[in-house]
């Protein structure tokens, strides 16, 4: 997985999977739970939680201070996030941006994470 984010760190790698997203989102192997012109959610490929989904802006956006306030995204993200909660029925979650240093990959993501015991881990997520 650290090849990969250096990898996109890179301008060309990062322009394909932007690409990717946005034209050919088929083929990034995930299992979308959310969906819109400006956002993917999906389930963490290597969660830390036994609920870890992944919310990314389909736009280039490199880190949160890079975020227009008044970006469509913004609502699709409350959105996303109120409608997982509600549907898995999550009684404790965070949401979790991380910048900088702290962000291992170099494209704006949130996590909604949750260690509530009622949660399933899904099994594949494909």
């Amino acid at each position: 997985m650290l090849r990969l984010y250096s990898f996109l760190r890179q301008p060309f790698f990062y322009r394909t999977f932007l690409w990717m997203l946005n034209t050919l989102p088929f083929a990034l192997p995930v299992k979308r739970l959310r969906e819109t012109d400006n956002l993917l959610a999906f389930f963490h490929p290597k969660p830390d939680y036994p609920f870890h989904v992944i919310i990314l802006p389909k736009k280039a956006v490199r880190t949160f201070s890079n975020l227009d306030a008044a970006s469509p995204f913004l609502a699709d993200l409350v959105s996303a996030v109120q409608s997982l909660v509600a549907e898995y029925h999550l009684p404790a979650y965070r949401l979790i941006v991380n910048g900088g240093e702290y962000q291992d990959f170099p494209h704006l993501h949130f996590h909604l994470v949750s260690d509530a015991s009622n949660v399933e881990r899904p099994m594949s997520n494909h």
